[in-house]
């Protein structure tokens, strides 16, 4: 019998296609043409990992995720979150193993190296 495999990751957001815009900039992929404020999806870059699903939802995002992205520099950790600020991340904190950081919408994730 053969094991599942994660298909995708599914964000919840006010606004999908701001989300998707970010995720898809900081991971070098694109947003797929037919995305809407509604509904959008990026594919995986790289390696194909899962896809990305930004769904538009009510209500707003009330506490710290449960989950989130650990994200790989690829080169200085420092210069990565510069980039990412300046796509829209929002700094929350830098420790000695990883900073963290929120997207357009609040959600939580990690640049380490």
């Amino acid at each position: 019998m053969e094991a599942t495999f994660v298909k995708s990751v599914t964000f919840d957001c006010a606004d999908a296609l701001v989300v998707a815009r970010f995720w898809a900039a900081a991971l070098g992929s694109t947003v797929e043409e037919t995305s809407t404020s509604a509904k959008a999806f990026v594919e995986a870059p790289g390696w194909g990992g899962p896809s990305l699903w930004f769904a538009q939802v009510p209500e707003p995002k009330s506490a710290k995720n449960r989950v989130h992205f650990d994200l790989r520099a690829a080169g200085s950790v420092e210069i990565e979150v510069e980039r990412l600020v300046a796509l829209g991340a929002t700094l929350v904190r830098a420790g000695a193993e990883s900073v963290v950081l929120q997207d357009p919408e609040g959600n939580e994730f990690c640049v380490e190296d």
